[in-house]
């Protein structure tokens, strides 16, 4: 008889004790699996996020800081002090080494305005892009679409008594307000906001820009390079990498990453206790067995590879099945956790190393009861009959 018709024959005979030590294992790679695959894909969403929404990189004129301002760009009255960045200038952020990080390019023109004997800030923007930048900016109505246009932030609509719809009159030229900026908290709130070549005509400041926001970041984006290469390429302007929520919010990542490892090191550590005391009992249980198998002829290497078949067996039964669970929780659990559209995918790393972490936790634990098992003599073995 082969020693693997012996393992699977005992594993039948015993099934009680092989489901129990299968459970066990099951549930621990199942742990493990879970919370690095979780850790794993809310990574890889907030580099999304980070890639896709908000600025990270400001690229503004030199200027002293006045009164009113908006992004570090200051402005006094209705004149703004400092110089601008000529638009054309902007075609050279192309040409940085890391051109590939940038996901988004928002240039801006900032200009107080005349509105009902208030000056207003007026911003020009490309609509596409800056809304696209600032996810979490909501409008009620629609987003500009045309030159005659605009949208106003919710502090500018609720001072001045304006409604979706109004005609407003700037500079001498009619504008129709498509849709107003839900409160935000912040400066946005107090912005009228048109296109970008319509506002630097209002303003008298075609082929400028106030101000450029940058979106570039991803897991491998060396923003402070990136600070380097713009201001290489842009003299005379200020770049600052803004990296306060980048980097909260990748500190919580790498935390929640550290104690995925600290839990799978002790829930392994568990793992490998309960084969431990399963196969201890198992071969005490089969002493007169294991005797027998010494007396015919069996030597003691093939009662060491008998037990430590029988546990690598099931712990790899046991790795295979704890990884489909662990990915089933895992996709139970991400849209608890966040409301991105990006989801798991299957990661290779985890799915062998979940089944070669599982057999060798089973065989590095078998491995005392598998020796104790080899060293009974059969003499002594035998008594017990």
């Amino acid at each position: 008889m082969r020693l693997e018709h012996i393992v699977f024959n005992n594993i039948k005979r015993r099934k009680g004790r092989a489901a129990f030590l299968l459970l066990g294992l099951m549930i621990g790679v199942a742990t493990v699996v879970s919370l690095l695959s979780l850790s794993s894909a809310l990574s890889m969403r907030a580099q999304h996020e980070l890639e896709q929404f908000g600025a990270n990189i400001m690229i503004t004129p030199e200027t002293d800081h006045l009164s009113l301002s908006y992004g570090g760009v200051s402005l006094g009255g209705v004149s703004l002090t400092a110089s601008e960045i000529p638009e054309g200038s902007l075609a050279a952020i192309d040409t940085i080494r890391n051109r590939r990080n940038i996901a988004a390019i928002a240039p801006k023109v900032l200009g107080a305005v005349d509105l009902n004997g208030q000056h207003v800030l007026l911003m020009g923007v490309d609509p596409k892009v800056e809304f696209g930048l600032k996810k979490w900016w909501s409008v009620s109505g629609r987003v500009m679409s045309g030159p005659d246009e605009l949208v106003i932030g919710s502090a500018v609509s609720r001072q001045l008594n304006l409604a979706m719809g109004e005609t407003l009159d700037l500079n001498g030229r009619s504008f129709t307000i498509v849709g107003i900026l839900n409160e935000t908290g912040s400066q946005d709130d107090q912005l009228i906001l048109a296109e970008l070549a319509t506002a630097q005509s209002l303003l008298g400041k075609e082929g400028v820009v106030t101000m450029v926001e940058i979106a570039a970041l991803c897991h491998d984006c060396p923003v402070e390079d990136m600070v380097r290469q713009l201001q290489e390429v842009l003299p005379g302007v200020d770049v600052q990498a803004v990296q306060q929520v980048v980097k909260t919010r990748m500190h919580a990542i790498a935390q929640f990453k550290l104690l995925s490892y600290g839990v799978a090191a002790v829930v392994m550590l568990v793992g490998a206790l309960l084969v431990f005391v399963t196969m201890m009992g198992a071969v005490s249980e089969r002493t007169r067995e294991i005797g027998i198998y010494r007396a015919i002829g069996f030597r003691r290497f093939h009662v060491l590879r008998l037990v430590l078949v029988e546990s690598a067996v099931i712990s790899a039964g046991a790795g295979l099945l704890g990884y489909l669970l662990g990915v089933g929780v895992t996709l139970g659990a991400l849209p608890l956790l966040s409301d991105s559209p990006t989801g798991w995918h299957f990661d290779p790393v985890i799915a062998v190393g979940a089944l070669v972490a599982a057999v060798c936790v089973g065989l590095l634990a078998a491995l005392q009861p598998a020796f104790r098992a080899s060293r009974l003599e059969p003499s002594e073995a035998l008594r017990a009959l």
